[in-house]
């Protein structure tokens, strides 16, 4: 997955980006970990005037009046999958606004960063820098792609399959619901395989085939 210094993200063009921790150190590691992550891309694909625990700090009535009045301009990013594993993560955008996957990424990231630092008494850059990035081309590979990051946790051993579409790591199991999320475009992966089951389907097929992969590439340090 090529640098981002070779790479220029084009507004309604979708890139799967990822970064690691420094040092490969454990941080998406618990449910506080995994549900801060998932609010702060949340609230970071939009352009902010308030930081997140700022946000958090106000009251009920004015975090929705805020909540209604920031969700009414036009996001950096569309979201169209997600995963947090222990020492990295993985996420599939669709560019919006000039420069947007660039702001998205550096506003969660040093959000996390501040909130991960704070709670652990940890000082420094908790990001490698920059994270990487790569154009998906067309069709074909957005759904091998967005099938890939939906498996992370199943190929790496953390979960089995059977408990993928109940984990809140990724966003497989927004997909398997049966109503619309805020989050995540499911619309369009969907549109393409017809229904959730087809690609549940599709995701199921290559849970082998993926597993052995990822032994292959941690042999070949990739």
């Amino acid at each position: 997955m090529p640098s981002n210094r070779k790479l220029v993200f084009a507004n309604n063009e979708i890139y799967h980006i990822l970064n690691r921790s420094i040092g490969d150190s454990d941080i998406f590691i618990g449910k506080k970990e995994l549900s801060r992550a998932v609010n702060l891309i949340d609230y970071y694909r939009f352009p902010q005037k308030i930081k997140f625990s700022s946000f958090n700090r106000l009251s009920v009535e004015a975090r929705k009046l805020y909540v209604s009045e920031y969700k009414k301009q036009i996001p950096f990013v569309d979201i169209h999958a997600y995963a947090f594993m222990p020492n990295h993560f993985h996420l599939l955008l669709k560019q919006i606004k000039d420069n947007g996957i660039v702001r998205f990424a550096s506003n969660f990231q040093n959000s996390f960063a501040k909130y991960f630092n704070k709670k652990n008494d940890r000082a420094g850059s908790l990001f490698m820098r920059p994270f990487r990035g790569k154009w998906i081309q067309n069709d074909e590979i957005f759904t091998h792609v967005s099938r890939y990051i939906h498996l992370n946790p199943v190929t790496s051993f953390i979960i089995e399959f059977d408990k993928l579409s109940s984990y809140p790591g990724t966003s497989f199991p927004i997909y398997m619901r049966e109503f619309s999320s805020n989050l995540i475009d499911t619309e369009f992966l969907l549109k393409i395989f017809g229904s959730r089951e087809k690609y549940k389907k599709f995701v199921a097929d290559q849970v082998n085939y993926q597993k052995s992969l990822q032994h292959i590439k941690n042999v070949t340090l990739e």
